[in-house]
């Protein structure tokens, strides 16, 4: 399930990504992605768990840095809240529940040439939080990484402005469910309810191999030119697989993450991500522990995929998803 792919010259593409290191702030994009990544996980942020105190103050950092980049809030400080029920013991299904109030953050670009579609990117903030013991986790390249990764998007559209309007959201309350990214699929803002595209970034950070993989090209066969083309641009390993359909949610990863609920809503999508690895969901998913190198490649990488969706997203929303075949009984 693994491709790579040819070189597929973009001559367009190819002068907004020499200019686009962000916002002219004098730091370049790796470093502020890094930046990101290690302020995100830091242990101050206490893992942030949905509704904890970590979990408000990442929140905040993340508005304070949209505001830096010059992304449009589409709801109130660009906060779009909602709340659901969680168990107190997750392991005992007739625990106690309460009531958690989660935050997804959403802003937009406005695009040169908006037409019937809007592209939205996302990643999610939250984490796990801290265990009994008072270990905490980090949720570095869970998903930190992805986070972080938003940001750089976010800073190249406002530099080199898109030409459809973007959607930029960071879900909460991934964990544990999708909530945020279903929340957000069934209450979309008005005015941007037709979405042509979905970028999902979870867990970009860590790879002893250098693979990144590009999730959702065989439900949406439009997006492998998209993928070729990054691919044959990219100082990483850009591949494909892990979303044919299997009885084994290990070797299909259509529904495990935020992109799902967009996908079962009929909206094609693209997952960037790596594989399991030692410190996935472990308090040792921190800062040091990441891959930098590999890291500030996959951020370029997802920068790329971004611009290359927004100049095709009328073909991406106007092609057919391909439909399993009937299992037969």
């Amino acid at each position: 399930m693994q491709h790579h792919y040819r070189l597929l010259s973009l001559a367009f593409l190819a002068l907004a990504l020499a200019s686009c290191s962000g916002p002219d702030t004098g730091v370049s994009r790796e470093t502020q992605a890094l930046t990101d990544l290690r302020v995100l996980a830091a242990d101050d942020m206490q893992g942030r768990l949905v509704g904890s105190e970590g979990n408000a103050r990442a929140r905040a950092y993340l508005i304070d840095r949209l505001g830096e980049i010059g992304v449009t809030p589409v709801f109130e400080n660009y906060e779009q809240r909602f709340t659901f029920q969680r168990s107190l013991d997750f392991r005992d299904p007739d625990a106690p529940r309460e009531t958690v109030e989660a935050v997804n953050l959403v802003g937009r670009i406005a695009g040169t040439r908006p037409g019937e579609h809007v592209m939205v990117i996302g990643a999610h903030y939250d984490h796990v939080g801290v265990d009994e013991d008072g270990n905490v986790f980090n949720g570095a390249d869970d998903n930190a990484s992805g986070t972080a990764g938003l940001l750089a998007i976010a800073a190249a559209f406002m530099e080199n402005p898109p030409v459809n309007d973007v959607i930029i959201v960071a879900f909460d309350a991934e964990e544990g469910g999708l909530r945020g990214a279903r929340h957000f699929v069934e209450n979309r803002p008005e005015g941007y309810e037709s979405i042509g595209f979905m970028l999902n970034m979870d867990m970009l950070a860590y790879s002893e191999t250098d693979d990144l993989y590009a999730v959702g090209t065989w439900h949406y066969p439009v997006l492998l030119e998209l993928v070729s083309a990054a691919a044959g641009e990219s100082s990483i390993n850009l591949r494909t697989g892990y979303d044919e359909p299997s009885d084994d949610p290990r070797n299909d990863w259509t529904m495990l993450s935020d992109h799902g609920p967009f996908h079962a809503a009929g909206i094609a999508f693209l997952y960037l991500g790596v594989e399991d690895h030692e410190h996935y969901h472990q308090p040792s998913d921190t800062y040091e522990n990441m891959t930098l190198s590999f890291y500030a490649g996959a951020v370029d990488t997802a920068v790329d995929v971004a611009l290359r969706a927004d100049a095709m997203l009328d073909a991406i929303a106007a092609a057919p998803s391909r439909q399993p075949e009937p299992v037969e009984k």
